[in-house]
């Protein structure tokens, strides 16, 4: 059967945008698609072109030049990129870049920035994993040092999403070195013409061959003291903790989403592939794995759609967040193995969209804080 996927929250207006949505992919992104697997990244056109469609920064404020939505808005574009595989343009973190300097940054800094990044003129990437310092955060030793009106940001950053395509960073950085969070503060870095910047190699993923992860270096980088976000130090923790139900809830959109189309994509397959006389989707195995796999798909859908809601609402926090982002990623890596399984040798053919979505999915468990500090945070609120 075909599951017709209900959305508690559509409406016609978000129908309309979904198929904005749709076209822009369809057109500009499927076709790419391969040449950017090869190369690394999408390039900077992609990005101006759904800039111009306005398909980015769609939940920031009119005034601030984005498309004065909401969550829901991004969902969908999220979501249809998750369904066909397309992983490459990260919009996702470009967008979590973007409420950090709505949320947190100043007036000045949100008309500085959130205009171009809605256009697509520079891509937003946000560097706090180290190379000694993944989950925890507190242990960061990026060093920011003030020196008269400028900071001087020394350390260096790995697996960074968005890296090597950014024109903006946001770089966690000591401020305090004697201090773990109250010492720990964001500053803003424009990447163009920025001596001291430099972005190492594009990192050799074992999925997500399209998104440009990076590492990124910086060598007596020398910023302004108008780019600390916010303008106070010390906050740079409770920053980074107050946008994290918006991150986390992003995973599970895109875990669900992944779901359905490996669940269509197999779903197609087992039709149409023929295995001693007759289609592998009239086997009793196959039947019953794709009723195990539409119940979960079908329970996913309806958990996170109603975690969009209360993101929408405000009601959502970093638990409910957390465990969104822990089951639904689960999940996502049980169905679309067991959907790759029905492919058989195919399954295991880079040309086949499950065998991609098998490798990007392996991910979606560590990023966003591994799944194991999400029991952690779930654990504590017991």
């Amino acid at each position: 059967m075909t599951i017709h996927f209900h959305r508690s929250w559509m409406n016609e207006e978000l129908a309309m945008w979904r198929e904005t949505a749709v076209r822009f992919i369809e057109h500009e992104m499927v076709p790419g698609d391969e040449e950017a697997r090869k190369r690394g990244h999408v390039g900077h056109a992609l990005w101006r072109k759904a800039g111009e469609l306005g398909l980015l920064c769609s939940d920031i404020p009119e005034e601030y030049g984005g498309g004065g939505g909401d969550f829901r808005h991004e969902a969908v574009f999220y979501e249809e990129m998750a369904r066909r595989g397309l992983t490459g343009m990260n919009s996702s973190v470009h967008s979590i870049v973007a409420h950090y300097l709505l949320n947190h940054g100043t007036e000045e800094q949100k008309q500085r920035y959130l205009p171009r990044m809605a256009r697509g003129e520079i891509v937003g990437a946000i560097a706090m994993t180290e190379p000694g310092a993944g989950s925890d955060l507190q242990g960061v030793r990026t060093r920011a040092e003030r020196q008269d009106d400028h900071y001087v940001i020394n350390g260096s950053k790995t697996f960074i999403t968005n890296g090597y395509l950014a024109g903006l960073v946001l770089v966690v950085a000591k401020t305090d070195p004697t201090q773990r969070a109250k010492g720990t503060s964001i500053l803003i870095v424009e990447t163009e013409n920025q001596p001291g910047y430099q972005v190492g190699r594009v990192l050799d993923k074992i999925g997500l061959k399209a998104q440009d992860t990076s590492e990124l270096f910086f060598d007596n980088v020398k910023v302004p003291v108008d780019c600390l976000l916010g303008g106070e130090e010390g906050k740079g923790f409770y920053q980074l903790m107050g946008d994290l139900p918006y991150e986390r809830t992003i995973i599970g959109v895109t875990a669900a989403a992944a779901m359905e189309g490996a669940y269509e994509a197999t779903l197609q397959y087992t039709r149409e592939r023929e295995a001693f006389g007759q289609p592998i989707a009239q086997f009793q195995n196959t039947k019953f794995k794709l009723a195990e796999i539409a119940a979960n798909v079908t329970a996913a859908r309806a958990y996170v759609d109603r975690c969009i809601e209360d993101l929408v609402a405000g009601r959502l926090d970093t638990v409910g967040a957390s465990m969104v982002k822990m089951w639904s990623s689960d999940l996502q890596n049980k169905v679309i193995d067991e959907c790759l399984q029905l492919f058989g040798g195919y399954g295991y053919m880079n040309e086949y969209l499950i065998g991609r979505m098998y490798v990007d999915a392996r991910i979606q468990r560590i990023y966003g804080g591994t799944n194991e500090i999400m029991k952690e945070v779930i654990s504590r609120a017991m």
